[in-house]
């Protein structure tokens, strides 16, 4: 069960992941959007969105650049573990408290509120449920972190992501020891992976980033070459005007 959860499951994840969004966005084009639900009520949204996408993106790039660096680069910059450990359990406990504040926020609104609540359909609500838990769960994890602070446990986990993206063959080796938190973690965050394609996550492919950098714009109107108006619509002339109109 180890060798299939943590050396096969996560390439069935990514890889339904990348086809079915490719697949979804070639047949269903008009479906890839966030469906924002900000017009059915404003209340806690702004605050709870906020919250939610800073924790979240914090979250996404700390893992990125902490899982998939190899090792020996951090020993070449003189990081020593320990202080990566360090680091990764305080911006991660920040980052997670203000993504789990602010998705609280938002699930409040999809169970809470009558109109969103018409407007979400089962994947919405539950994709982002099971965000929240992936949350509670990293969040947990920190208790377990800050009880090996010599970085052992962190320096498995590298080992297995690297492992897995590198296509090293024994990568789940490196998690049967590790703490059952997590390997739940772990499982959650590849099951969202294989969900990703269904949902409306997909809008994160979209981001404007390109908005950043694209020149400023000023859309002027003119009359030039414009048809003249078709007979009986033209403005009466002022001098025809009753007095009062």
């Amino acid at each position: 069960m180890n060798h299939f959860i943590f050396g096969i499951y996560p390439y069935i994840a990514i890889t339904i992941m990348v086809v079915a969004s490719v697949i979804r966005y070639d047949r269903d084009p008009f479906t890839w959007k966030s469906k924002s639900s900000q017009l059915l009520r404003k209340r806690q949204f702004i605050i709870g969105s906020v919250l939610f996408h800073v924790g979240v993106l914090i979250i996404f790039f700390g893992h990125l650049v902490g899982l998939l660096t190899p090792i020996q680069l951090f020993s070449m910059l003189g990081i020593s573990h320990e202080a990566k450990q360090i680091l990764a359990i305080a911006v991660g406990g920040v980052a997670g408290v203000m993504a789990l504040a602010g998705g609280g926020l938002l699930l409040h609104r999809r169970l809470f509120d009558p109109r969103v609540r018409a407007h979400s359909t089962f994947a919405d609500t539950g994709i982002l449920a099971l965000l929240m838990a992936q949350l509670v769960l990293g969040l947990a994890t920190i208790i377990v972190s800050l009880g090996h602070l010599d970085g052992e446990e962190m320096v498995k986990l590298m080992s297995w992501a690297q492992g897995i993206i590198y296509l090293r063959s024994g990568a789940a080796q490196y998690m049967v020891d590790a703490h059952w938190l997590f390997k739940a973690h772990i499982f959650i965050g590849l099951t969202i992976f294989l969900l990703f394609p269904f949902t409306r996550l997909v809008h994160i492919f979209s981001a404007p980033v390109r908005y950043l950098w694209r020149p400023g714009y000023q859309i002027v109107r003119t009359r030039r070459g414009a048809k003249p108006a078709a007979a009986g619509l033209a403005p009466l002339p002022r001098s025809r005007m009753e007095p009062g109109e």
